[in-house]
């Protein structure tokens, strides 16, 4: 998501100023004068030797990182203890580039420091580092440590243990163990070397030179070579994040499905975005699977196709109007309606009080008929200026639009971005009051973020209601490979106002109709068993039409070598117990490299 990425790029900056912010200082009352490797690391998340001076650390060293705000190299100890919970591999931070290479034996004096990627609000886990580091290259030319292999067998298939509730869930204090709990093992290598060997590509490689690996290639597998997120308890354990030592232009542009042939090694390290991730001093050769761009099939004469498709932030400086265009007329086939999310105003993200978007949508609607689409038409309601959230002064929206060739929009005015859509029944029919509408837009569920737009449609004489909705996104919540676990999701408490309102506005028109066919949809940013999903549903006003789906079907958007939904289109009764309806999560960006939008659009075809 957007907000994601400026959040990482803010981050990258300023995470040397950071550091000693970031840092979990621990006194410990032992006095350490030299000591090992697996000394510093110990048996738990943070070093027993926190905050102290250590002198003469010795070891070999296996990786030097040589650019971005967190220069420095890794040691490994040769002399390992038999412990497997204690790492023999630490992060010495220098802040400039280092003067030692791969190789040289070394040793090191300097403060054991804990750094938090992201700070400790982030909730992450901490890295053990030396800092404040003088270095003495004791030889050169020597063999590094052997990686160990990290595999389908060596990793447990049980995650994270239980946080202490005694320290708000965190599992910092918790011994490790190694052989129980995925996040523990990975635990016990960092700053390891270690390797990975013919690993499937479960992440594309993303604008920031990395990608997302799986060393079990059949944990929660779909026919696209990507591994699933089907709840909340059963998490993927094989997911490993790949970086590189190397030049950026030297990484593979890897698609889902892809894979590293060969060996992947170097240190592993521990990041603000994505946990424990392999520094490869070393990559497989890329081995392409072949990946392929869906298309849906054509809805019939008697069948409305009604899509949704998050854009991410289109405005008319972008390079991407063609190609948006071509994914809904050709891999969508032209459905008769589609709901656009993040469609920003016409100069984008200039802040100046620029709302109107005519320009962005008019755009893309000449693009599409250019690329041999229908002439949609289209409506939207402008919202109030840095009302809705998003990317400042983008002014982001929904956006309805419409073969008028198929489909007809029933305008009622006196619609705006602040006057609340209502029903009412009309000659035993259910009927918008305004038309397009927002749903109770002074409700304090849409504070900072985007109102649903609400219209009503005919298709050959037949009504149809459409909801299209960006819920709150999932920024601030606690990544999976936490501190604390299982990890706090704060951002669901706005989804679920949200969820309510929509819920209750759908009812409403069923107690007006109860036969009416309502289609709700769009980037609801949460998964298809979510209670956001729930509360949604609630009263089984809606269903999520995603669960028609095999449960290795179910996704619209990949994030940290999970393959999950965010993108749904939930129907009311009449369309659900019909029987008569087909829905398509149409995978044209998530899985690929050089993709248009971070979601995939989602048709819906039945018959009202």
């Amino acid at each position: 998501m957007p907000s994601r990425r400026t959040a990482r790029i803010a981050a990258l900056t300023v995470a040397a100023a950071c550091s000693a912010a970031s840092a979990v200082v621990v006194t410990s009352p032992a006095h350490a004068d030299t000591v090992r490797v697996h000394d510093i690391q110990g048996t738990t998340r943070i070093s027993p030797l926190a905050g102290q001076q250590v002198t003469d650390v010795a070891g070999i060293v296996t990786g030097v990182r040589t650019y971005g705000s967190s220069r420095g190299f890794w040691i490994q100890d040769t002399q390992a203890d038999a412990d497997p919970a204690t790492s023999e591999g630490v992060f010495v931070f220098t802040g400039s580039t280092p003067k030692v290479a791969v190789g040289d034996s070394v040793t090191v004096s300097g403060t054991v420091t804990e750094f938090v990627p992201g700070g400790t609000s982030s909730g992450n886990q901490s890295l053990t580092e030396i800092t404040r580091a003088t270095v003495t290259v004791v030889s050169s030319g020597n063999a590094v440590p052997a990686a160990t292999v990290v595999n389908a067998r060596s990793v447990p298939d049980d995650y994270a243990p239980a946080g202490d509730t005694a320290a708000n869930g965190s599992v910092n204090g918790l011994t490790l163990k190694p052989a129980a709990y995925a996040l523990d093992y990975y635990e016990s290598l960092e700053g390891m070397n270690v390797q990975v060997s013919d690993t499937r590509v479960v992440t594309a490689t993303d604008p920031f030179t990395e990608l997302w690996v799986t060393v079990k290639p059949r944990e929660n597998a779909n026919r696209r070579g990507g591994t699933v997120y089907g709840s909340y308890t059963s998490q993927n354990t094989g997911r490993l994040q790949i970086q590189s030592l190397g030049a950026a232009a030297d990484f593979p542009k890897a698609n889902v499905g892809d894979v590293l042939k060969g060996t992947t090694a170097g240190p592993l390290d521990y990041t603000q975005f994505g946990g424990y991730t392999l520094v490869a001093s070393q990559l497989g050769t890329l081995e392409q699977g072949g990946l392929e761009r869906e298309t849906t099939r054509k809805q019939s004469r008697g069948e409305l196709a009604v899509a949704t498709y998050n854009v991410e932030n289109l405005d008319p400086s972008d390079g991407t109007f063609a190609d948006h265009a071509a994914a809904i007329v050709n891999n969508l086939q032209s459905p008769d309606i589609v709901a656009l999310e993040e469609i920003q105003d016409n100069n984008g993200a200039t802040n100046d009080g620029t709302v109107a978007a005519d320009q962005t949508v008019q755009k893309l609607v000449d693009a599409i008929k250019a690329a041999g689409g229908p002439a949609y038409e289209w409506r939207s309601i402008d919202p109030v200026n840095l009302a809705d959230g998003g990317q400042p002064g983008g002014n982001i929206r929904q956006v309805f639009l419409f073969n008028p060739e198929r489909v007809s929009f029933t305008d009622r005015a006196g619609g705006d971005a602040t006057t609340a859509a209502g029903v009412t029944k009309v000659r035993g029919k259910a009927q918008l009051t305004v038309s397009p509408g927002r749903i109770d837009p002074a409700n304090d569920a849409w504070k900072d973020s985007r109102k649903p737009l609400v219209g009503e449609f005919s298709f050959r004489g037949k009504p149809v209601f459409v909801i299209a909705n960006h819920f709150a996104s999932k920024g601030g919540d606690q990544a999976l490979h936490s501190q604390y676990q299982p990890p706090t999701r704060g951002s669901e408490t706005q989804r679920h106002l949200q969820a309510t309102v929509v819920n209750t506005f759908v009812k409403e028109i069923l107690k007006n109709q109860k036969s009416a066919a309502v289609v709700t949809l769009g980037d609801i940013n949460d998964f298809e068993f979510s209670d956001t999903t729930k509360l949604l549903e609630d009263g089984g006003a809606l269903w999520s039409a995603f669960k028609s789906l095999p449960r290795s079907e179910r996704y619209s958007y990949v994030f940290q070598g999970n393959a999950q939904v965010l993108d749904q289109i939930l129907i009311s009764p009449s369309i659900r117990w019909s029987c008569d309806f087909t829905y398509d999560s149409v995978h044209i960006n998530s899985e690929f490299n050089d993709q248009i939008s971070d979601h995939d659009p989602q048709v819906l075809r039945f018959r009202p």
